[in-house]
């Protein structure tokens, strides 16, 4: 099993910045896949970015286009978030995802919330 423990969540005004921070442990496989998703109050969970092992390559949802970057350091595990302009939309708890073939992990999450 894959553990993940997320940091780097708080309270931000609109048009402030954040960085998450999502350190895996436990048995890693070399090629695998982690993200980041978020779930607002009432919606359902969504993907925000995610980044592979091996390339690098990421995958980024539209609404955070140009305001998000995911980046990974494979030598700590860690996955990275950082996040600006921020806006209300925003708002959420963001999770973190470990995956490699079937096999997968959740982080317990951390609350983002975009407020003036």
């Amino acid at each position: 099993q894959v553990q993940l423990v997320e940091s780097g969540g708080g309270l931000v005004q609109p048009g402030g910045s954040l960085r998450l921070s999502c350190a895996a442990s436990g048995s890693i496989f070399s090629i695998n896949t982690m993200g980041w998703y978020r779930q607002a109050p009432g919606k359902e969970r969504e993907l925000v970015a995610t980044i592979t092992s091996r390339y690098y390559n990421t995958n980024y949802a539209d609404s955070v286009k140009g305001r998000f970057t995911i980046s990974r350091d494979n030598a700590k595990n860690t996955v990275y978030l950082q996040m600006n302009s921020l806006k209300p939309e925003d708002t959420a708890v963001y999770y973190c995802r470990y995956s490699s073939g079937p096999v997968g992990s959740w982080g317990q999450g951390t609350q983002v919330t975009v407020s003036s």
